[in-house]
């Protein structure tokens, strides 16, 4: 019986030629991941079972990202932990602020050339699957397993079912990755894919670009996938062959295709010219409703930014939008580059003028308020269209605010208009 993308990553790291969904195995791993929220219990389960020494402090990152710039005393306290721990083990990838390899973690991991496909990598934060998008198999775990992977460089997985998503066409103006995966967990729910893989496969492949794709497997997790995956094709290699020059001249990755007679729990195929620009209601990301009907939904406040849209790709499209521009007298708009490399760009393309000329706040890079941390917390009754990725209750602050999720195109003409819009060609 034929295997799928994920399960020949997955049997190529455990030594075996052949594997099943439902397997039980354990695998090796080419980068461990950590953040400021996860890394520190990781710590103190390290020390606790009497651990000395990391398996390759080369292949594992812990990234302050989710309350950094520390936003109060407690978050000052997890970082000082993390840096202390990275620099007595010699950890490579622990990048203090504002040096230009650190940032969001699932921005700055793909961007740094650390995954590049048929890597197998866990990650102490659900976004982790986000790599997926360069033919990798990626995952969260919490911190019992980070703590565990830091030191033996593998860990355990059931070998998950698989769904095949099948794209087709082209995408209409203004339709972005981020209204691929609203349609997509629109249609399955945020259960539609429990602990599957979710393979996405077809000629509409070709008309997603690099950030298109890491937006979407970024947010598989909220349709309960273990992972999104994408097939290897020119625009990965291109994308790798900037990011890792060295691994990708030596040719040190691994490009894997799904065979003819691999297994699926079904299959599902979307048309990407049906897709229109979608916004996620509260409570869940599954909530989809075409952007276009909510004329009447007056807004608060905007945030473009995250592991999910904060992109330099992300952060031209919206300089494009606001150019000439300025945002409602009721608005306020929040940019968030997603690592210092793309805020440093920003500021040499001269896209923070434009910004800052349309009343927009430019930030460090940070989660801040994704996560309700920082940097754009709501208070009760407050409604922010934001492009990051969940829109749980009490998710951006308070539990009676509201998010709603889009891209980039409706962010900011939501922004401009001070209510929920589409951008106009007018």
């Amino acid at each position: 019986m034929g295997m799928t993308m994920s399960q020949k990553i997955l049997a190529k790291h455990c030594g075996l030629s052949d594997l099943n969904s439902g397997d039980l195995i354990e695998a090796s791993l080419d980068l461990v991941l950590g953040n400021d929220v996860t890394t520190p219990p990781a710590i103190r389960i390290f020390e606790k079972m009497g651990l000395k020494d990391v398996f390759d402090p080369d292949k594992i990152t812990m990234i302050q990202d989710h309350f950094t710039p520390n936003k109060d005393i407690n978050s000052a306290k997890l970082n000082k932990t993390m840096r202390e721990f990275a620099r007595s083990h010699n950890i490579k990838h622990y990048y203090e602020l504002g040096r230009a390899e650190m940032g969001i973690e699932h921005v700055i991991l793909p961007d740094n050339g650390l995954v590049l496909p048929g890597d197998v990598v866990i990650g102490a934060d659900s976004h982790t699957c986000t790599y997926g998008a360069l033919g990798s198999f990626s995952t969260g775990v919490g911190s019992t397993d980070l703590a565990c992977a830091m030191a033996t460089g593998k860990t355990w997985f059931k070998v998950p079912d698989a769904i095949r998503v099948n794209l087709n066409g082209h995408k209409a103006k203004y339709v972005t990755g981020k209204d691929v995966i609203l349609y997509l967990i629109g249609k399955i729910g945020v259960d539609g894919a429990l602990y599957d893989s979710v393979e996405f496969t077809g000629e509409g492949v070709a008309d997603l670009t690099m950030a298109d794709r890491l937006t979407i497997c970024n947010m598989a997790i909220e349709c309960g996938a273990k992972n999104g995956i994408f097939p290897v094709d020119d625009v990965t290699r291109e994308y790798i062959a900037k990011t890792n020059p060295d691994r990708f001249t030596r040719g040190d990755y691994a490009e894997y295709q799904a065979d003819p007679d691999a297994t699926y729990l079904k299959t599902i195929d979307i048309d990407l010219a049906d897709i229109e620009p979608l916004c996620a209601m509260p409570y869940l990301p599954s909530n989809t409703v075409p952007a276009s009907t909510l004329s009447d939904v007056v807004i608060d406040q905007v945030v473009i930014g995250s592991c999910t849209n904060g992109r330099l790709d992300d952060i031209k499209l919206a300089a494009e939008f606001f150019s000439g521009k300025k945002v409602a007298a009721n608005v306020r708009c929040i940019v968030i580059p997603g690592s210092q490399r793309v805020w440093r760009e920003a500021l040499d393309k001269g896209w923070f003028k434009i910004f800052d000329d349309a009343g927009c706040v430019i930030s460090t890079p940070t989660c801040g308020p994704c996560l309700g941390g920082h940097m754009g917390v709501l208070a009760d009754g407050e409604i922010c269209v934001s492009t990051t990725n969940r829109n749980f209750v009490g998710r951006m602050g308070d539990t009676g605010s509201k998010v709603i999720l889009a891209g980039i195109p409706v962010a900011c003409a939501s922004a401009i208009a001070g209510h929920v819009a589409v951008p106009s060609d007018s």
